[in-house]
């Protein structure tokens, strides 16, 4: 699979692979609140679709539909025994995005530590331009002078 991503007027070239186009699907069937509420729905038991619609204002029909994707995107095992269909969650996919997504990090994890070192130089500062530093704070419900 060879695709072209186009932005502001510079062509990339992405080289994808099975794993890519799998991690696609999970992240499109994850962007879904409903899907998303489905698998909170499905996590730790099995449940019929009628039992899983039952919590839903949509249609079966369009329930089926989402848990379709969740099929499709490997989140969800169905069992069907003539017209019942069972749901299981199958969180693998889930784990192999969430490793993904821990890749990158270490980026956000050098912006936290540039963010606790401000605040740790801000933090004496304002302590010493605040006037109301050292002063207890007024007890709740206590009378002010006027």
């Amino acid at each position: 699979m060879r695709a072209q991503l186009r932005l502001a007027d510079q062509t990339y070239q992405t080289h994808g692979t099975d794993d890519d186009a799998r991690l696609n699907e999970v992240f499109s069937a994850l962007a879904d609140p409903i899907r998303r509420a489905i698998l909170r729905r499905l996590d730790g038991r099995d449940l019929l679709v009628s039992e899983i619609a039952a919590a839903f204002t949509i249609s079966l029909q369009a329930v089926s539909k989402h848990i379709q994707v969740l099929v499709r995107a490997g989140l969800v095992n169905q069992e069907r025994t003539g017209r019942i269909s069972r749901c299981r969650l199958d969180a693998g996919p889930i784990f192999e995005a969430a490793v993904w997504v821990n890749r990158y990090s270490k980026y956000w994890q050098e912006q936290f530590n540039l963010l606790a070192v401000a605040l740790e130089d801000i933090a004496p500062a304002r302590k010493r331009k605040s006037p109301r530093a050292g002063r207890a704070a007024p007890r709740p419900g206590a009378d002010r002078r006027k």
